[in-house]
């Protein structure tokens, strides 16, 4: 299992996901589950996955060696929107289930896989859409303005809470972490290290980008006083008359 979360905000955008793969208990490794795509005052794409890692490493490897490709050919370096990246990841991940799928099947092995990919290409707004396993996406909105994937329950409270559309991105980036924290702390199949991303709108540039480790002191901080703090609120709350 894993956990990403990317955000679409008006100063920019934020990316995050763990580093955790598991196989069972005693099968814990790392990965990462966020690769960029980037050419500094032209573009800035971020992809985060989730599902089978097999099939997500096989649907970014066909990205990134049609990238080295004919550059004739539309690939994410080239097309000049961000709704053509997402129909190119789309159709990238249906042509690698299709391949592998039926031999996963057989195994009783889930080809299931999701992506979210975002950014900014020169010339138009930031976009962020979720690719569904089956290829197809929607796009984030004003109103629903950010995306996760993966063992998404636990840390969906507090971004629910917390962020708008106009949430600046140092907040954004405390309730991500916040987030992050909320999932590890009832899920052990999500863990760090977390890849952080930040990008300031219209930049065309990575403004942040960080590996966060255990012994990272502001993610500690974050873990401390973020559950002080609920332990306090919660004895503050005056007691039902009815109890």
């Amino acid at each position: 299992m894993t956990y990403c979360v990317a955000m679409n905000l008006d100063a920019g955008m934020i990316f995050a996901s763990d580093s955790r793969t598991n196989a069972g208990v005693d099968q814990i490794s790392r990965f990462s589950k966020m690769r960029i795509f980037h050419r500094d005052g032209d573009r800035v794409i971020v992809v985060l996955s989730s599902g089978n890692l097999s099939i997500t490493q096989n649907a970014i490897s066909t990205m990134e060696q049609r990238v080295r490709g004919d550059e004739h050919a539309p690939n994410l370096m080239n097309v000049p929107s961000m709704f053509d990246v997402a129909r190119l990841l789309g159709d990238a991940l249906r042509e690698v289930r299709a391949r592998d799928g039926p031999y996963l099947m057989q195994n009783n092995v889930d080809s299931s896989a999701n992506f979210l990919v975002g950014g900014q290409i020169r010339g138009e707004a930031p976009r962020l859409y979720n690719v569904y396993g089956e290829g197809n996406f929607i796009e984030a909105t004003p109103e629903t303005c950010y995306f996760q994937i993966g063992e998404t329950k636990y840390g969906k409270p507090i971004i629910d809470r917390v962020i708008k559309r106009g949430t600046n991105l140092v907040d954004a980036t405390k309730c991500t972490l916040v987030s992050f924290d909320s999932t590890m702390r009832s899920n052990i199949s999500v863990g760090l290290p977390i890849d952080l991303l930040v990008y300031e709108v219209n930049s065309l540039t990575i403004k942040l980008k960080r590996r966060i480790e255990e012994a990272d002191p502001y993610f500690q901080m974050i873990h401390s006083q973020w559950g002080e703090g609920l332990r306090r609120v919660f004895g503050q709350l005056p007691d039902p008359d009815w109890a």
